[in-house]
């Protein structure tokens, strides 16, 4: 970076650098990481970008746009990241949130409320990851039992630390899938499993390629393993989830809405689309 700088001529500098190594939408990732590491937010930010840039941040800026520049996320370089306003805690261990399946949490909030107006049913979040899911539905019904679910200790390790964090109760539990939850009793389910298929996997995007979670990504041979071992597995609960829902890649939204009414245990099965108007999630009901 040059010397003298305001942060105003270091956010357009980085931007520059960012654009030049092919990083996508290099302003709000010098932006970011400019916030983060001078701890700006708000209107705090705009009001000092006319300030010199402080001398003892020099190096720990250059650092963190240079592991952007590489291709690494800029979540996994502050940390963090927002779901539903609510602040995450994220690390390599686990997938980051994303907006689309905020759309999920409000499609099973609304269905639960209806299913139980003043109830505590238990819901729970399979493949949990950072815990956004589990955490932003106890967060909206706090009624509600949460308990979330996944296969990696250390991202089970990330969850309960948002848990905690948040001040949200959620019980929490390894292992695959719905074995963790054998011979119990489990209302809601909902889940955003690995749905790439495998061999999709080396031409993703290398943000997403290099450095998320591997476990978190592969959906098997076409992307809908986990969608079928969780139709099996439900034989393992006490009963049947009266409410399921699950988030899915581009293409395979009918396939899993299949699986559902091929099970026949919900009486309506739907389809929502994302924000790009992408089929993302597929909902059960039994009413």
């Amino acid at each position: 970076m040059s010397e003298q700088v305001s942060l105003r001529e270091a956010f357009l500098e980085a931007s520059s650098f960012l654009e030049a190594a092919g990083i996508q939408e290099p302003n709000a990732n010098a932006e970011l990481l400019l916030r983060h590491v001078l701890d700006l937010s708000g209107a705090t930010y705009w009001a000092a970008l006319r300030e010199p840039f402080p001398a003892g941040a020099s190096a720990r800026w250059e650092a963190a746009i240079r592991r952007k520049a590489a291709g690494e996320p800029a979540q996994y370089i502050t940390g963090e990241q927002e779901f539903y306003g609510l602040t995450f805690e994220v690390t390599p261990s686990v997938l980051i949130p994303r907006p689309e399946t905020e759309l999920l949490v409000e499609a099973i909030a609304a269905e639960g409320e209806k299913l139980w107006p003043s109830g505590a049913p238990r819901a729970v979040d399979i493949g949990t990851g950072s815990g956004a899911i589990a955490a932003t539905l106890k967060h909206l019904r706090p009624a509600w039992h949460m308990a979330a679910g996944d296969l990696s200790g250390d991202a089970l390790a990330v969850a309960k630390s948002n848990f905690e964090r948040l001040g949200l109760s959620v019980e929490c539990r390894q292992g695959d899938l719905l074995k963790p939850f054998t011979g119990e009793t489990m209302d809601i389910l909902v889940s955003n499993p690995p749905y790439i298929p495998a061999a999709d996997i080396e031409v993703l995007q290398p943000e997403v390629r290099d450095y998320e979670p591997r476990l978190a990504l592969d959906g098997g041979p076409d992307g809908l393993a986990p969608y079928r071992m969780m139709m099996d597995q439900l034989s393992l609960l006490a009963s049947i989830p009266r409410l399921i829902g699950f988030e899915l890649g581009m293409g395979q939204a009918q396939d899993v809405a299949e699986l559902l009414r091929s099970a026949g245990h919900w009486s309506e099965v739907y389809i929502i689309n994302d924000f790009a108007g992408i089929e993302r999630h597929v909902v059960g009901v039994r009413k």
